[in-house]
């Protein structure tokens, strides 16, 4: 057996030629990017479209620095730092075959909890001109219902006492561009690249927030000198389990504490708006825009909805992973029929967008039997989820007296989800921020079914509308007694 070679940078020139590596210089690398959630997403995405422009076009200013803000960031923290930033991606083709390249654009990591003061003044730099986040669609703390910024939020009461020891993003943000304005340093981007619509918008509205309790001397400098550009983000990249990191080292001889695994399909549609320059992202694929809607909500109502409905009826029927739901015939029927008869309406002119090949190539993506996306990955933190991927369609149609038997249908299989064991009798763990609300709904809803559309921050007020709350307890009423294919077979002929 061939020796394996440790991912550190020193030990690049020994990699087999099977796997690509850098061939830039990265100790002249410049650091002009901080990023906020280094996770599997921000490595197959952002990191891997500055990693191409450093490697095709020798573009040396666009070095990313990533920070852990969360104790969970210890362990990617001690692994990049052990790697020297370096990770290896690994692409699974549709046809089986896989190609994998070592990542080199993540130069910097800070970790958070260690060194709060070094995270400020790291964004406070004036070389510093994008923060980039993924944080989750949780991350940002707004209320579904109100739409305010949740300063009831038990760390966020922390950072307004502590504001040099913050603990939250808005925390960070705040004190880092209060020391840009005192030292006359020039404004920034924040860039979400986060699955929510509008999330540029939704970024701005929740630092805003924030800063006015906080600090409102700062808000018209950050008005003046900070922009927020929307952003849709796509690539399929699932949790890195055990077999991924075999992988790598029975086939590129490298000992990878971590890999990254994607899909080959990649897209990031930005708005051209960025106070102090950005990289030529275009150069590798990205596309800036004047209007990123049309695209964002194709994607959020099609892509991620599409998504938690192979997560909820796969999870009730006992599958593991996205792909096993969406080989199976009967949930692969219902999720064409609520992308063209539900979804589809919903989403006005798209231009030059052929939206039957795009659905067409989604189907594809979910059934790709190399990715394994899990459906627990998929099914956790719905609450944050749904009201972003599902229910926009919902409340659209509902507008248009359209179609919502299907979607009403996944919201119901959410909730009986929540009862915590699918249909062969194996338990799961209810993995939400709001897990403990979601789970006394759930069981309160076996007598009261209206009972689980009361979770103002998740429906607001939905409860009102009595076409929706007739359909979800229709629904759920048929999830009771009956095996999830049984209601998707019988709800299909229903409206067919």
């Amino acid at each position: 057996m061939k020796p394996t070679i440790a991912l550190k940078q020193e030990n690049l020139g020994l990699l087999p030629p099977n796997i690509k590596v850098p061939s830039y210089d990265r100790d002249k690398v410049r650091t002009s990017i901080v990023h906020i959630g280094v996770g599997n997403f921000h490595r197959s995405h952002e990191a891997y479209f500055t990693n191409e422009l450093m490697e095709r076009y020798g573009v040396m200013d666009c070095g990313i620095c990533g920070v852990g803000l969360l104790d969970y960031d210890r362990r990617i923290y001690n692994i990049l730092k052990d790697q020297d930033g370096l990770y290896t991606l690994m692409v699974k083709e549709l046809d089986g075959s896989v190609s994998a390249r070592v990542i080199g654009s993540l130069v910097e990591f800070l970790f958070a909890p260690e060194n709060p003061i070094a995270v400020i003044e790291k964004m406070a730099s004036p070389d510093i001109r994008i923060i980039s986040l993924t944080i989750t669609e949780g991350g940002y703390n707004l209320n579904e219902a109100t739409g305010q910024f949740d300063f009831s939020n038990p760390v966020v009461v922390e950072d307004m006492k502590n504001p040099l020891s913050p603990k939250t993003v808005f925390g960070y943000l705040a004190q880092a561009l209060k020391l840009r304005m005192q030292r006359d340093v020039s404004g920034c981007t924040i860039q979400s690249c986060d699955n929510i619509q509008g999330n540029g918008d939704v970024a701005k509205k929740a630092l805003l927030n924030y800063v006015k309790a906080a600090e409102p001397e700062l808000l018209p400098w950050i008005e003046k000198n900070v922009s927020f550009p929307n952003a849709m983000v796509d690539r399929i990249t699932p949790v890195t389990v055990a077999a991924d990191i075999q992988k790598v080292t029975d086939q590129f001889l490298v000992e990878d504490q971590w890999p990254v695994v994607c899909e080959p399909f990649i897209q990031w549609v930005i708005e051209d708006d960025f106070v102090a320059g950005r990289p030529e992202w275009e150069k590798v694929g990205a596309q800036f825009v004047k209007d990123v809607v049309p695209y964002e909500n194709m994607k959020l109502r099609l892509l991620n909805a599409g998504h938690s409905v192979l997560g909820m009826l796969g999870a009730l029927h006992g599958y593991d992973t996205i792909d096993e739901a969406a080989r199976d015939a009967d949930f692969n029927a219902f999720l064409r029929s609520f992308m063209d008869v539900e979804v589809s309406p919903t989403l006005g002119n798209l231009g030059g967008i052929d939206l039957d090949s795009y659905k067409k190539s989604l189907i594809a993506r979910f059934q790709n039997i190399y990715m394994k996306d899990l459906i627990s990955r998929i099914c956790l933190e719905s609450s944050a989820k749904i009201p972003i991927f599902l229910l926009p369609t919902i409340k659209a149609q509902l507008q248009g007296d359209g179609h919502i038997e299907r979607a009403a249908f996944v919201v119901a299989a959410w909730c009986k989800y929540n009862d915590g064991v699918d249909e062969k009798g194996k338990s799961y763990v209810i993995k939400d921020a709001m897990s403990d609300e979601l789970i006394r709904a759930a069981a309160q809803s076996h007598q009261n079914p209206k009972r689980f559309l009361e979770i103002e921050p998740v429906f607001g007020d939905m409860i009102k509308n009595q076409a929706f709350v007739a359909a979800f307890i229709k629904s759920l009423e048929m999830l009771r007694s009956k095996s999830v294919k049984e209601c998707v077979v019988e709800l299909e002929k229903k409206l067919a």
